[in-house]
């Protein structure tokens, strides 16, 4: 059974790998057995000296997606079979007063960016006959609408539509595409809910494990989903959330 976890011999390139649930996934992948490349508008140098300590084999590059083309060039002759969209920004207003220039900035990153970069992924899987991962990062808020991030939550709903879109075209093509959607986890993206005693003790009373997530909690779901045991696994949204959407 271990095999079918095993990702050895499979080259992955992790989009925001610098940090959080970025980070803790490349490393996840490099520890059952992927070459990682880690790419975003920062270096991932943490990411990288962590994954060469302990053996295995990682590389960095620069690509910021707030461009939602820059992932274009990413791919070609570079033998990547596993693709994780895991970059992405949140802003947070009322819906009221929510500007343009935070919409079009989340949506440019979260959602424009990641159909891009995965298109270039796939073209470049098809031309060399091969078979490929995709595994998208969702939300919770691509299954709810929380509060005071509204072109977070129609990014996140968008990431959810879209992996299924894809998982359909691409399936026959040899291309899984799967997504998870994490629950509420300790990045720098939920610091301000943390920070907010009263949304922080909500937030927790409803989680039926009793805790936030950490990114290594998302690890092992990333994993599988590039791993063999999910072979016949395309167009899921995977919820990693201690519970949440069961409450």
């Amino acid at each position: 059974m271990s095999a079918m976890f095993s990702l050895t011999g499979r080259k992955a390139l992790v989009t925001g790998a610098n940090a959080g649930i970025g980070q803790a996934i490349a490393i996840g992948l490099a520890e059952a057995g992927a070459e990682v490349v880690c790419a975003g508008r920062r270096a991932s140098d943490e990411t990288v000296a962590a994954i060469t300590a302990a053996g295995g084999t990682a590389s960095t590059v620069l690509c910021d997606f707030a461009d939602p083309m820059a992932g274009q060039g990413l791919f070609a002759g570079q033998g990547i079979d596993l693709l994780i969209n895991n970059a992405g920004i949140i802003r947070r207003a009322d819906a009221l007063d929510f500007s343009e220039e935070d919409w079009d900035a989340v949506m440019d990153v979260n959602l424009k960016a990641l159909f891009f970069t995965a298109q270039a992924f796939a073209r470049e899987v098809v031309a060399r006959k091969r078979t490929g991962r995709i595994v998208n990062v969702a939300s919770l808020l691509s299954f709810q609408g929380g509060i005071r991030v509204p072109s977070y939550t129609a990014s996140k709903h968008g990431v959810a539509g879209l992996t299924k879109l894809l998982a359909n075209e691409w399936a026959q093509k040899g291309i899984n595409v799967n997504a998870i959607a994490p629950g509420y986890i300790e990045t720098s993206n939920t610091k301000a809910l943390r920070a907010d005693a009263n949304r922080n003790a909500e937030i927790l009373s409803r989680i039926p494990a009793g805790r936030w997530g950490q990114a290594e909690d998302i690890a092992g779901a990333a994993v599988y989903l590039c791993a063999p045991a999910s072979n016949y696994v395309h167009g899921t949204l995977l919820s990693v959330d201690g519970g949440w959407l069961a409450r």
